[in-house]
């Protein structure tokens, strides 16, 4: 299983739907998940591990009439015999192809089809979802399982949804990236690493798969970027085309957030297209995903001052350094595209860790070190004159009590000090709901030079966050992680 860290869970997921169908039973699943994160990698190994027969079909965004022809191609490679394969190939609708396919499913040999890419589908295709529908009302007394899967998450959630012609009818599974664990034990690296790793890569199998067990980034940098076709160059742009290939004005919008800009004025003025088509493009990019949109966590109502930032990790990365070289590797120059990552490396992580530290504490919750917390978010003022890595609430949207507030200093070298203490104390006094009594959280790269802190995390800590059955981090002073 060699490359296939981190998915044993989905692999026994889909052998248990396989079994189901085993009965007699036709099982529908609706797969999901990032461009790049391993759905159709994951597909194939269960079906090599499995031997049943399976139709592997991946739509490219043909007219229908040549994605019908390519799907009864995959039937004659799928292994669903001879006369099937025949008569597949002959059928003029979809409809008639899904019922030859699996028309000689049984119990002992059951049929499994995959459309992978089925929003291209529905592109050339509009009434797909109708026509699954319709023959599903064969197929589901059929030894069949029937896997959907799609990189747009927002039409692969609506595709379930009750005005959907698939209502009620199709199982959802959702496809993530590794996580920094997993991309730690799959490559051997000790925990910082493993989160410079995470963030340079987004946890995707394929591109997490080619840093080394003794690269620094320096090193993964210059072999991956000395390639104009290495995966961690191509993948990035396949997806933003993949995703927009003709909105330019969304990929404007999208560079200009991928550039480091936060707030709403400054992502328009950086994007350089209109109002109107600035606020269009952010609720596409909103929709499919791309990018996630937050408000201070402690804010008061009506004084909402809305942050958006890119939400895959390695597409992040991608658009800030990565896009910005690519003429420089076009000329045969990756020396320079490289020394511009190590220059703004530094202010760029400490910037990329603050979502994967908030994420692996609320996955800590509840602590003991951390009162009555349940969600984690961050604070900042309007003005930006105040910032706040880290505030704890129980609330999910706004938190009206303040549990703990939090400082992330993830520098090479220097420690957690008294004087990053001391800011984070004065810091505390200007977040609304919280006072004296709300706990002190630091996390560090480098370690603690000062005490005070209710709870102190270090790189260990965040990491372990991933790990199954992870213990409660313990208190400073008590042999704190």
């Amino acid at each position: 299983m060699s490359g296939f860290v981190g998915r044993a869970t989905e692999i026994a997921a889909l052998e248990r739907l396989l079994s189901e169908a085993r009965a007699g039973r036709g099982i529908l699943v609706s797969m999901r998940g990032r461009r790049q994160v391993g759905k159709s990698r994951l597909v194939q190994e269960f079906l090599a591990r499995v031997g049943t027969p399976g139709v592997f079909f991946t739509a490219s965004r043909l007219p229908s009439a040549a994605e019908l022809a390519a799907f009864a191609d995959a039937a004659t490679l799928g292994g669903v015999g001879a006369d099937t394969s025949s008569a597949v190939s002959q059928a003029s609708t979809w409809e008639t192809a899904l019922l030859l396919v699996t028309s000689e499913a049984t119990p002992e040999r059951p049929v499994v089809v995959v459309i992978d890419e089925l929003p291209y589908l529905a592109e050339s295709e509009p009434a797909i979802e109708a026509i699954i529908q319709k023959v599903w009302q064969t197929l589901e007394r059929r030894a069949v399982l029937v896997i959907l899967i799609g990189s747009d998450l927002a039409m692969m959630e609506r595709l379930t949804a009750y005005d959907r012609p698939l209502y009620g009818r199709a199982r959802e599974m959702t496809v993530r990236p590794l996580t920094v664990a997993e991309v730690a034990t799959m490559r051997g690296l000790a925990p910082a690493a493993a989160l410079d790793a995470y963030l340079v890569t987004g946890g995707f199998p394929r591109l997490a798969g080619r840093w080394r067990s003794r690269d620094t980034l320096a090193t993964f940098l210059r072999r991956e970027l000395g390639d104009e076709d290495s995966p961690l160059v191509v993948a990035g742009e396949r997806s933003v085309s993949a995703e927009f290939p003709a909105d330019l004005n969304a990929r404007a919008v999208l560079t200009a957030i991928g550039a480091g800009e936060r707030g709403y004025q400054a992502i328009f003025d950086r994007s350089g297209v209109g109002r109107g088509t600035a606020d269009r493009a952010l609720a596409a990019l909103l929709e499919k995903r791309v990018i996630v949109r937050s408000i201070a966590y402690a804010e008061p109502p009506g004084t909402k001052s809305p942050r958006y930032v890119v939400a895959d990790p390695y597409l992040r990365f991608w658009l800030r350094f990565i896009q910005p070289g690519l003429a420089f590797l076009a000329r045969g120059r990756s020396d320079l595209a490289v020394d511009r990552v190590l220059e703004g490396w530094s202010t760029y992580r400490g910037r990329a860790i603050e979502p994967l530290v908030r994420e692996a504490i609320e996955r800590m919750l509840p602590h003991p070190a951390l009162g009555q917390a349940a969600f984690v978010g961050a604070y900042w003022t309007r003005d930006a004159r105040v910032e706040v890595d880290l505030v704890g609430g129980r609330e999910p949207d706004r938190a009206r009590t303040v549990d703990f507030v939090g400082s992330i200093k993830w520098r090479d070298r220097a420690p957690f000090d008294r004087d990053d203490l001391l800011a984070l104390a004065e810091a505390r006094s200007r977040v609304p709901g919280a006072d004296r009594r709300t706990l002190l959280v630091g996390v560090s790269r480098s370690g603690f030079a000062t005490e005070g802190l209710d709870l102190a995390l270090d790189p260990a800590a965040i990491v372990g966050a991933w790990q199954p059955q992870t213990p409660p981090a313990r208190r400073r002073g008590d042999g704190a992680a």
